[in-house]
C-alpha cells in the first residue's frame, strides 16, 4: 500500500476472529504493560499514587491491537495482578489493591485499551493523512475520560476526598499522560506503517 493511496480506495475487512498471531500479540503486549512497571513511578500528591509508563503501554496497545485484543491483553495483565504476580506500580499485587486509591485507574486500564483500539481502528480505516494527529487524539479522549475519570472516583472513594479535591488530586498526571500519548501516537504509526495489517486485514 503506498503512501499516497487514499483512505477511500483501501479496501479492509474487520477481524471476526483470533489467530495465532492475535493470541501471541495478546500475550506480548500484557507483557510489554507488566514490564512498564518495573521503572520506578514518581510519587504525586498526598496520596502518593505514582507517575508511571503503564499509561503509555496501555495507550499503546490500544492503538495497535484495536479493541478486543487490547481488553484481552490489558485484561489479562489485570488478573495476573489480581490473582498475585507482583506487576502493578511498586511490585503491589493481589485483589487489596482495589481498596488504594490507585484502583480506579487500575480498573480503568482495560477500559482505556478497548477504547482507544475502538477509536484507532477508525481511524486506521478511514484516514492516511494525518494519522498520528487522529490516534492522539483517541488516546486524549479514552485517557480523560476513563482514566482520569476512574481514577478520581477511585480518590473519592478510597482516599475519602470530594470531587473538587479528588479532581485536583487527579490534575499533576495530565501533562506526564499528554506526553505519553504523543509518543503513543508516534510509535503506533510507526508500527501501523510497518505492519499494515496489524490491525485491520487489507483485501487481498
Amino acid at each position: 500500500m503506498s503512501s499516497t493511496e487514499t483512505a477511500s480506495t483501501r479496501k479492509t475487512s474487520p477481524r471476526t476472529r483470533w489467530t495465532s498471531t492475535d493470541i501471541g500479540l495478546i500475550a506480548v503486549f500484557a507483557a510489554l504493560v507488566a514490564a512498564s512497571t518495573l521503572i520506578p513511578g514518581i510519587p504525586v500528591g498526598a496520596l502518593g499514587v505514582p507517575i508511571t509508563l503503564q499509561t503509555l503501554t496501555v495507550i499503546l496497545t490500544g492503538l495497535v491491537l484495536g479493541g478486543g485484543r487490547a481488553f484481552a491483553a490489558v485484561g489479562l495483565y489485570t488478573l495476573l495482578g489480581f490473582a498475585g504476580l507482583p506487576i502493578f506500580s511498586g511490585g503491589r499485587s493481589g485483589l487489596g489493591i482495589l481498596a488504594t486509591p490507585s484502583a480506579g485507574y487500575i480498573i480503568a486500564f482495560p477500559l482505556a485499551a478497548a477504547a482507544t483500539g475502538w477509536l484507532a481502528a477508525i481511524v486506521i480505516r478511514k484516514t492516511v493523512k494525518y494519522r498520528a494527529v487522529f490516534l492522539f487524539a483517541a488516546a486524549m479522549i479514552s485517557t480523560i475520560v476513563l482514566i482520569h475519570g476512574l481514577g478520581v472516583l477511585g480518590f473519592m472513594v478510597n482516599g475519602k476526598f470530594d470531587f473538587a479535591k479528588a479532581f485536583l488530586a487527579d490534575l499533576p498526571y495530565y501533562p506526564g499522560d499528554t506526553i505519553k500519548n504523543v509518543l503513543a501516537a508516534i510509535i503506533a504509526v510507526s508500527l501501523h506503517k510497518a505492519f499494515p495489517d496489524i490491525l485491520v486485514r487489507r483485501v487481498k
